[in-house]
């Protein structure tokens, strides 16, 4: 079966979850909304930069049965409190890590303002999300950890030299996915996956997989069962190095 028929024919499991996204808007993060908004007693809670954007979206979800609450914040100036205002809302069920931005430039051109914001989108922004949330998850005993990173951040797979900044913090976002996950207790799973090369704003429109290709592996890591992976990196439900 393709990745996009495998997709296609999911059934994913979230019925009277609550899941809470970052970079909500972006064309992965719609895939992933869209599998899971029409499923009984969902709940979204979804952090956008662009306040009519995210509104307009969340009007779209709510069309399809999912109830939703909306925060919009820029990520590169105030990740700890995103992370403390997810905690706020409620109980989370599913924490994805989506927001990101794909900085040129190599190590030696590239400017520390823009390494710096890179960084705090891509990579403390994870940090502040799993240190508010996971805690709870704990005390819950239930969890699921997403963060979307690239094969970019990968030192098994080659770190994008021309993409100097976006490379740096996905390898931070990679550790510190690693670390989150033997600090989760119970039934508490955080994973780290590459979506591949995707149709998205950032992808552009030459790249080979759909938006809902690029969701499928996130969706199943979201969903997994008990016995599921923790503490992995994964493509197309395969574990790839770190």
């Amino acid at each position: 079966m393709s990745e996009h028929a495998r997709s296609k024919s999911a059934v994913w499991d979230f019925t009277n979850k609550t899941v809470a996204i970052t970079g909500a808007t972006g064309g992965i993060a719609r895939a992933v909304l869209a599998a899971i908004a029409p499923i009984e007693g969902v709940r979204l809670l979804l952090h956008a930069r662009e306040k009519a954007a995210v509104e307009a979206l969340a009007g779209d979800l709510e069309k399809q049965g999912a109830e939703t609450e909306t925060l919009v914040d820029d990520l590169a100036e105030h990740a700890v409190e995103i992370g403390q205002a997810f905690a706020a809302l409620g109980d989370i069920d599913v924490l994805i890590n989506n927001a990101g931005v794909y900085t040129p430039g190599g190590i030696l051109s590239v400017s520390p303002q823009e390494m710096r914001k890179t960084f705090e989108i891509n990579a403390m922004a994870v940090l502040a999300a799993v240190q508010t949330v996971i805690p709870g998850m704990v005390e819950r005993g239930y969890g699921r950890v997403v963060t979307i990173s690239s094969g970019s951040g990968s030192f098994g797979e080659g770190q994008d030299p021309a993409h100097a900044a976006y490379a740096v913090s996905k390898a931070a976002a990679n550790a510190m996915t690693f670390l989150a996950a033997r600090d989760a207790r119970g039934d508490v799973k955080v994973n780290a996956m590459c979506p591949g090369w995707v149709r998205t704003k950032m992808g552009g429109a030459s790249a080979p997989r759909s938006p809902e290709e690029g969701a499928d592996t996130a969706l199943w890591l979201a969903a997994l069962p008990a016995d599921g992976p923790n503490g992995g990196f994964f493509r197309d439900r395969k574990p790839i190095p770190w």
